[in-house]
């Protein structure tokens, strides 16, 4: 076949979850076949590269074993060329290449092959483990087979945007769309040279994002430093595919949980500080970890405890302290975090008082894959301008999107209007303006949007005159209709 654009990888894929419709949850899909695609990517790199090599020197030896040679070193049995000879055991076969390229990759790999588990019989027989590699040997995925180095990461993006839905109600990883993130990536505007952390990065999205935006403007991608931390393995894995497909190897992505066990940590074991923290962190998380933070030994919690049952003022103290000096935040969360009280209120307060927050932006309703649940974002900045010192803008940006059968949608338009009014704070009327933190205080640190922009219809101006006129008008009409019954009636013998 010639060279592999994004429709024909994107179709390609959507093929093979063909293939395991019914055999397996479609939540499930995208392990398997980014398992394979990636495997495959890897084997024939690996070969483009030891043929590159032999033709060069002539040295078969270090077009094939010398690991410095190659970015990756696929041993024999983890090669698509014998994988696709196999008809038997196919499950064992997968999951020994993905050990032993584990093995031979420790730096990068371990780990990350070997979550996926394919030796499931009652779930992935041999026969159709068969189809999905003969599936897989239809389609070349060297270098020179590629027409953009990063169309591999884009599959994936298709990939798990197609299942979203389905993860969400199992309760696995949650999505965030392409345009939310986006979005808050134009927010926050990274730049060369910045350190950029995901704290429940999930996939990699807001991370991968950050690069294109980078580009986009024209700055090399490759300086900048990415971190990462996901609690779920079978997702961190699938982040740290994300990354090498997208050329991303040198990010740091760790695996556990961000707030009983943070471990992006200095040689000293304190909480590492960033340019940007970006995140999209699970909505009013119930199980955070409200026991282990009562004696959090990186004191991420001065302006207050969370309740049990909502995690979200937990994610935003850790990002908060994870900040460096001239840092900022851009955060996804559920419309409560703005009113909730009690230990909530709390926090909001301390935050507002130090005046750490500098934007609250309401998002259209039910953009999220899984939830209907009302999000908005959270701009949070160490170092504010001298213009907007003691103030927060804010926006309400709920009119402006399109609408979907299932899911509705931030336009191109949308998304530049939000940036705009935010970068030049300006106040558009029934859209957004900045209001003063005595303003603030006296809602009682309460941020409801609709408190401090008037959204509501105007009523148009009543014309009295002109309906008493138009009331006259019905009146005659009325009359010379009632009139002209009366007539038909004695027509007919009627007594009116």
């Amino acid at each position: 076949m010639g060279r592999v654009d994004l429709d024909t990888l994107k179709s390609h894929l959507w093929e093979s979850a063909n293939i395991m419709r019914g055999s397996i949850d479609a939540a499930d899909y995208k392990n398997y076949i980014f398992g394979l695609m990636f495997l495959k990517r890897l084997s024939d790199v690996f070969e483009e590269e030891g043929e590159r090599i032999e033709k060069e020197t002539g040295n078969q030896e270090l077009a094939w074993k010398e690991p410095d040679e190659h970015e990756f070193v696929v041993p024999e049995r983890a090669r698509w060329n014998y994988i696709k000879t196999r008809t038997q055991n196919l499950g064992e076969i997968l999951n020994k290449a993905n050990e032993a390229l584990e093995e031979r990759n420790t730096a990068t790999l371990e780990g990350v092959l070997t979550v996926t588990d394919f030796n499931d019989k009652d779930r992935l027989p041999d026969v159709i483990l068969s189809k999905l590699i003969a599936h897989f040997s239809k389609i070349r995925l060297r270098n020179e087979d590629l027409s953009e180095p990063d169309i591999l990461g884009r599959a994936y993006e298709y990939l798990i945007a197609q299942f979203a839905d389905d993860a969400g109600k199992k309760g696995g990883e949650f999505y965030t769309p392409k345009e939310v993130v986006t979005l808050l990536v134009e927010i926050l505007d990274p730049q060369e040279k910045m350190r950029i952390c995901d704290p429940a990065c999930g996939s990699g999205g807001m991370l991968v994002q950050s690069v294109y935006h980078l580009r986009d403007k024209g700055q090399n991608p490759k300086n900048i430093s990415l971190f990462g931390q996901e609690r779920n393995i079978g997702t961190w894995a699938i982040c740290k595919m994300n990354m090498l497909l997208h050329g991303l190897s040198s990010a740091r992505l760790e695996k556990g949980d961000t707030l009983r066990g943070p471990k992006l940590l200095t040689d000293q074991g304190k909480l590492m500080e960033f340019d940007i923290v970006i995140a999209n962190p699970p909505f009013s998380l119930k199980n955070w970890g409200y026991e282990e933070a009562q004696h959090d030994p990186y004191r991420r919690f001065r302006f207050g405890l969370p309740p049990k049952g909502y995690g979200d003022y937990a994610f935003v103290q850790h990002m908060i302290a994870t900040l460096n000096p001239k840092g900022r935040a851009g955060v996804v969360l559920p419309h409560g975090v703005l009113f909730r009280g009690g230990a909530e209120g709390k926090i909001r307060k301390g935050i507002l008082e130090e005046d750490l927050l500098e934007a609250v932006i309401g998002l259209p309703p039910n953009l999220f894959f899984g939830t209907g649940i009302p999000a908005c974002l959270f701009i949070l900045n160490k170092n504010k301008t001298k213009d907007r010192k003691g103030k927060v803008f804010f926006l309400y940006g709920a009119n402006d999107y399109l609408e979907g059968k299932n899911q509705n949608k931030l336009r191109q338009e949308d998304i530049a209007k939000i940036v705009e009014a935010y970068r030049e704070y300006k106040a558009i009327k029934k859209y957004s303006r900045s209001a003063s933190l005595d303003e603030i205080r006296a809602n009682d640190y309460n941020l409801n949007i609709t408190r401090y922009i008037d959204v509501a219809e105007e009523e148009k101006p009543i014309d009295v005159q002109k309906a008493l006129d138009e009331l006259k008008e019905l009146k005659r009409e009325r009359m010379v209709t009632e009139e002209k019954m009366r007539k038909f009636l004695k027509e007919l013998g009627y007594q009116v």
